[in-house]
């Protein structure tokens, strides 16, 4: 199994789990990114995530290395979902094993901040009356509808 995945079927957290999973890995840390029903005071329908796909591996590969670099981790992985996706599921998941637990919860969150502002993946929210491409983390958003 990679462990960075760009893909369109449901994220297995447990199997990105283990991946990271090490003898002397006294913390696993893990974030997961999931579709909520509301942005902005509009109701959320569903979201569709597109992806330029070789550039987005790439990008996520150099943010899980910049990751271990960066802080005393023992290993990283990050899966983000693209194309149509539920409330409640989960887009991007990152799970992080470091021997004491400040590195790991440390390189998580430099992990999906890294990822919200460089990976070229875009969010389109549909909701009642229209949809929304949603771009970057200024959430600059082009409408469509209302």
């Amino acid at each position: 199994m990679s462990k960075i995945q760009l893909i369109s079927d449901t994220i297995d957290e447990a199997a990105l789990v283990e991946a990271v999973r090490t003898p002397v890995a006294g913390a696993i840390a893990t974030f997961a990114g999931a579709v909520r029903d509301n942005n902005k005071g509009r109701a959320v329908l569903y979201l569709e995530y597109e992806a330029y796909d070789p550039m987005a591996h790439k990008v996520l590969e150099r943010i899980a290395k910049e990751a271990r670099e960066r802080f005393e981790i023992e290993d990283i992985a990050i899966a983000h979902r693209t194309g149509r996706m539920e409330i409640s599921e989960d887009s991007v998941f990152i799970a992080v094993s470091s021997v004491h637990r400040p590195a790991a919860f440390d390189a998580c969150r430099y992990a999906i901040d890294e990822i919200k502002r460089e990976v070229p993946i875009w969010k389109k929210e549909y909701f009642e009356g229209g949809e929304v491409w949603i771009e970057g983390p200024g959430d600059c958003e082009h409408s469509h509808g209302e």
